[in-house]
C-alpha cells in the first residue's frame, strides 16, 4: 500500500494488532518500504518522495476497497484507534460478529471485526 509515512502507519498497525516489522529498506523510485505483519503474513507499506505527507491524494477503491482484520478485543482496538486521533464509524453487530471501520491518515479504509 502506498502511504504518506510508512513509519507512522507501521506504528499504528503494531499498536492496534500487535504486528511486527519483518523487513524494512529502500525500494523502487527512491522509496522506502516496511513489511509489517505476523510470521505468516504481512502488508507492505511503501512511500517515495512524490507522495506528499501533508495532502495525500488517494481515491477509495482504486484499486482497493478496504482491509479487514480480525481481533479478539474489538473495544480495546477501537480505543487505540481513537487515541491515535482517528474516527471509528460503521459500527455493526452482524452474523457472525461485531465490527467497525476507520480511515487512516492516507484515506485507507480498515474494517476491524471480532467473531467472539
Amino acid at each position: 500500500m502506498t502511504v504518506s509515512n510508512p513509519h507512522r502507519s507501521a506504528a499504528l498497525l503494531h499498536d492496534l494488532f500487535g504486528w511486527h516489522i519483518r523487513w524494512e529498506g529502500p525500494s523502487m523510485s527512491a522509496g522506502h518500504t516496511i513489511h509489517i505483519g505476523t510470521d505468516e503474513q504481512y502488508i507492505a507499506l511503501y512511500s517515495n518522495p512524490t507522495v506528499h505527507a501533508a495532502d495525500p491524494k488517494f481515491n477509495k477503491g482504486e484499486p482497493m476497497n478496504h482491509i479487514g482484520v480480525t481481533v479478539e478485543d474489538l473495544d480495546a482496538v477501537e480505543a487505540k484507534v481513537v487515541a491515535a486521533g482517528l474516527k471509528p464509524f460503521g459500527h455493526d453487530d452482524y452474523d457472525p460478529g461485531r465490527r467497525f471501520y476507520f480511515f487512516d491518515w492516507n484515506g485507507i479504509e480498515w474494517e476491524v471485526v471480532s467473531y467472539e
